[in-house]
């Protein structure tokens, strides 16, 4: 099993070269890219628009190359990336969810140029006050994720859905895929429709904490659908994002979890405010520890002690 961290938390202080020297230094094999950085989730609510996703293919792909040029100095896989977000927002006229899509579209393709096959696309759903009914939220998600069909086989490129929460007033609820039969329905419909595999599922352990979730379980019932992670931990209250021990996440159940699916994929990092916990000097090794325990999680997935 191949042991990745994201790029977040790092690359806004340091750059990308630096980024990727540090991550390949405290011996991950691979990284999550957060393409997200090309239009953050506070352009995307004000209504922006990002030079990146503007112009020609080319000119597009020039904003990806950093992340692509890293990867191949330093001998780290773009194991997978995380597209900007939110990806569905309250637009009346429609025009903005469009530009989204070309953004998401823009991104697979970028996905791509940079040697990563696994992008995770958030749900198409809407927060705590604007939140629709079930059966909207189900035609909305299918609706959109479908219209990405074409660009994902394009370039070889599988969208990976998320379990997600929102927040109202201080209290987390479950959002769209926290329930974990209806994400494995999400999945099997959209590749039934695609008629081949092009769809796959990342699961979000501190996601699952704060809805209620419990890991092992949820894990079982997604089995093969799992093709990546988002692994961090937090107090059950906030998503922190912190790595493993440092919150209540079950970790032994994590690792029957990984056993019994027989996950032997990469098993990949979301710990970004781990950087913002302790002193940047202690970054390398902040990052070894996040590095140990993938590494202990993999052996133990494999039977060994």
């Amino acid at each position: 099993m191949r042991i990745s961290v994201q790029t977040g938390g790092i690359e806004e202080y340091i750059g990308v070269d630096a980024c990727y020297k540090m991550i390949r230094e405290a011996g991950f094999d691979a990284v999550d890219v957060n393409l997200d950085h090309l239009l953050p989730p506070g352009e995307i609510k004000e209504g922006k628009r990002a030079d990146a996703f503007a112009g020609s293919d080319e000119e597009i792909l020039a904003y990806f190359k950093p992340w692509k040029e890293a990867a191949e100095k330093y001998g780290l896989e773009n194991y997978q990336a995380h597209a900007p977000f939110p990806s569905y927002v309250v637009d009346p006229a429609g025009e903005y969810n469009a530009y989204l899509l070309h953004v998401l579209e823009k991104t697979i393709m970028g996905c791509a140029y940079i040697g990563c096959r696994h992008l995770i696309i958030h749900p198409f759903f809407l927060g705590y006050p604007d939140q629709v009914d079930e059966q909207t939220e189900w035609e909305t998600n299918v609706s959109r994720y479908a219209a990405l069909i074409p660009a994902a086989k394009r370039y070889g490129v599988t969208i990976c859905l998320e379990n997600m929460f929102k927040r109202h007033r201080g209290k987390i609820y479950a959002a769209c895929c926290a329930d974990i039969d209806t994400a494995c329905r999400y999945v099997d419909t959209l590749n039934e429709m695609a008629g081949e595999k092009v769809f796959a599922f990342c699961l979000d352990t501190g996601h699952l904490l704060l809805v209620g979730q419990e890991v092992k379980a949820a894990m079982l019932k997604l089995g093969s659908r799992i093709e990546a992670f988002h692994v961090h931990d937090n107090d059950g209250w906030d998503d922190q994002h912190l790595a493993p021990y440092m919150g209540r996440l079950d970790w032994k159940r994590f690792e029957e979890g990984l056993k019994e699916i027989g996950y032997d994929r990469t098993l990949s990092f979301e710990t970004f405010n781990v950087m913002n916990v302790v002193d940047r000097e202690l970054w390398p090794q902040a990052l070894k520890f996040i590095e140990q325990a993938g590494r202990l999680f993999a052996k133990r997935a494999q039977g060994e002690k």
